[in-house]
């Protein structure tokens, strides 16, 4: 019997815990990880859909932002990722598989918190790529604390400034160079729904994430312009062992999941494709989520 294209066992597609303890400095490498992420370096087949687009990914050296850009190269598009300089290791690695697609790449390191950096992100951005087609708002701050007591008013702005902030003034910058038919994707969270009692600061500003999706969608939908977002659940990405979890739960990430264990980014890759092509020309201010089972959203 052939077998050769029987369905696969999602419990068994890629790693389950326990897993090695594996401390990193914020905001971490994807390289420095154990077991190696999937972020489709190997494993995603492109389909021509995003033939001729732009697109800017922040947060796109590792991660969900990383899954999304080699996705996004395979599907016909053109990428620019912005990371920290930290991160540049990582980001390299994803400019090369990005060219060697033969797509345009651009490498746009720095600070999304600063206001000024993120308007030359965008001009950038556009000036490299010869225009702009897709946002994706996906770079976020993930730092545990035990309680609110310790959570200092600096953490607290760091983290609202990376993950709210950031996405507006982005955005905003974009907006003029976005056209009809242009798509703008926010990476939020299922802590935006079912918040972890350590991720007081994180949870709120996926929470803001999904109403400012929500909200812009209904502005700009008149426009021809969709705004859509992503929610992912457990995913296996430098956010977790850099602070983003203690220890002792990286070592049973998503263990408790319907599935077993934490995604791949390489797996919730496909959703980010789909809301950024005219396939879904009639989804916006939707939320989509990809959490192993759980059925938070």
């Amino acid at each position: 019997m052939d077998n050769s294209s029987a369905s696969q066992d999602p419990r068994d597609k890629y790693p389950q815990p326990p897993f090695p303890e594996q401390p990193q400095p914020a905001p971490g490498l994807a390289s420095s990880m154990k077991p190696l992420p999937d972020h489709g370096e190997t494993s995603y087949r492109g389909h021509g859909r995003l033939q001729g687009k732009r697109a800017l990914i922040t947060g796109g050296d590792s991660g969900i932002g990383r899954a999304a850009a080699i996705a996004f190269a395979r599907e016909g598009a053109d990428v620019a990722i912005s990371y920290l300089a930290a991160e540049e290791e990582d980001a390299t690695a994803v400019i090369e598989l990005i060219r060697r697609e033969g797509r345009n790449a651009v490498a746009l390191p720095g600070d999304i918190t600063d206001e000024a950096f993120c308007a030359n992100l965008v001009s950038d951005a556009v000036a490299q790529l010869g225009g702009l087609d897709i946002v994706v708002n996906n770079a976020g701050r993930q730092q545990y604390c035990e309680s609110i007591l310790d959570l200092s008013t600096a953490d607290f702005d760091a983290t609202f400034k990376t993950n709210v902030y950031a996405m507006f003034w982005i955005t905003k910058a974009a907006l003029p160079h976005l056209a009809p038919g242009a798509s703008i994707i926010n990476t939020t969270s299922v802590q935006a729904y079912d918040p972890s009692d350590i991720l007081l600061d994180y949870a709120q500003t996926k929470a803001c994430i999904v109403a400012f999706t929500k909200s812009l969608a209904k502005q700009l939908g008149p426009k021809g312009i969709r705004v859509n977002g992503v929610a992912p659940g457990p995913f296996w990405t430098p956010l977790q062992p850099s602070g983003g979890q203690p220890q002792s739960k990286v070592k049973s990430f998503a263990e408790s999941s319907p599935l077993g264990r934490p995604g791949q980014p390489a797996e919730i890759a496909p959703l980010y494709v789909l809301l950024a092509s005219d396939e879904a020309s009639y989804c916006s201010g939707q939320i989509w989520c990809s959490d192993g089972g759980t059925g938070t959203l």
